[in-house]
């Protein structure tokens, strides 16, 4: 039988003065103790995820963080079970497991029972309403656990948590077929360029919006057809949408909030075009998506959000992941510059994901 030593404390990113000028420092915190129905996570790695920002801004629920006593965001988690509860019985110590930005779903109500928990009105935000991946142990619900597959690293499984299982639940609520156009504007950051793999991975034909060499490298590395720098374009829409057939985008995937601006002018004159709502944008920022209901009477055209993955879409990515179809592409740092990593992921600088390692 595997067995851990398990400390008292433990290092986490702890955030102070929450808000505009948030600092993010890291601290020694205690070890929580599992409940009879969880399992205790020694996490190796968090990805870090723009949502994360937002919690320590405060600019995107609808109350903060401290509102729960919650000092710790991160929902991007990928480590090893150290200790199960008296009634677990699908965890041993050992496992590897994974946490999601939801802690928990009800299980009971409509939504659950018909693959729509990631819309449970009674789901546990993690790092908002519950300490979150910033934090090295951390107790997660044994049911809603992830178990992450041998052969996959930390460093990839964690991100797919949140970024990969969001892009193929919305990937497949797109109804996009293969050989059909899928336009990502800001598809050079983290969310994106996983988004951008599976949707080739999926037989359709990315196209990432993004601005820098850096990104560019690394769409088309990534199965990207085209790369439009919206800094050099001098009419992006146009560019698209002759990339696209001439005609336009049959799917556009929003993961940078600047791309709502114009994401409706990327379909063209496609018929059937899909609009898909991924970046969130700050509470009070007043952006405003639409058209005339002439546009999409005539064009037939959707416009749908996607909010987070479901467990079955976390399982479709690792799968993914595991075939060799989702390589990660993350900058790594240790624990001690958790700060310096979120600031730089603030800076709009970071072309792919970022994920800090608890060990190093």
């Amino acid at each position: 039988m595997v067995e851990f030593e398990i400390p008292k404390e433990c290092k986490a990113g702890v955030v102070h003065n929450e808000g505009p000028d948030f600092e993010l420092k890291v601290e020694m915190v205690p070890v929580p103790e599992p409940g009879p129905d969880d399992v205790l996570l020694k996490l190796n790695a968090t990805g870090i995820c723009f949502s994360d920002v937002h919690f320590l801004l405060n600019d995107l629920a609808p109350v903060p963080m401290s509102f729960f006593g919650v000092r710790s965001p991160g929902h991007e988690g990928a480590g090893v079970v150290v200790k199960v509860g008296a009634n677990v019985q699908n965890f041993k110590v050992g496992d590897r497991g994974g946490v999601k930005p939801l802690m928990n779903v009800c299980g009971s109500c409509n939504l659950c029972y018909n693959g729509k928990e990631n819309y449970c009105p009674g789901a546990i935000h993690t790092g908002l309403m519950c300490t979150g991946t910033y934090q090295q142990y951390i107790v997660s619900p044994a049911r809603y656990t992830t178990r992450i597959p041998d052969g996959l690293e930390d460093h990839l499984a964690a991100p797919i948590m949140c970024s990969a299982s969001t892009m193929v639940c919305s990937l497949e609520d797109s109804g996009l077929n293969p050989g059909e156009w899928a336009v990502f504007p800001g598809g050079g950051g983290g969310v994106g360029i996983q988004g951008v793999q599976i949707a080739k991975a999926m037989g359709m034909r990315p196209v990432v919006i993004d601005t820098g060499e850096a990104k560019k490298k690394l769409s088309l590395e990534m199965g990207a057809e085209a790369f439009v720098d919206f800094k050099e374009s001098p009419n992006v829409a146009e560019e698209v949408i002759k990339i696209c057939d001439g005609i336009g985008a049959h799917g556009v995937f929003v993961t940078g909030v600047p791309g709502y601006k114009t994401a409706i002018d990327l379909v063209g004159d496609r018929i059937s075009a899909k609009v898909m709502c991924i970046g969130l944008p700050p509470k009070d920022a007043g952006m405003i998506l639409g058209a005339s209901p002439h546009q999409f009477a005539v064009k037939n055209l959707t416009v749908k959000g996607t909010l987070v993955g479901t467990m079955a879409h976390t399982e479709r990515a690792l799968d993914y992941a595991k075939r060799g179809l989702l390589k990660q592409i993350c900058e790594v740092y240790p624990i001690d510059r958790i700060g310096e990593a979120v600031a730089k992921l603030r800076s709009g600088q970071v072309a792919g994901r970022m994920v800090v390692d608890f060990n190093q």
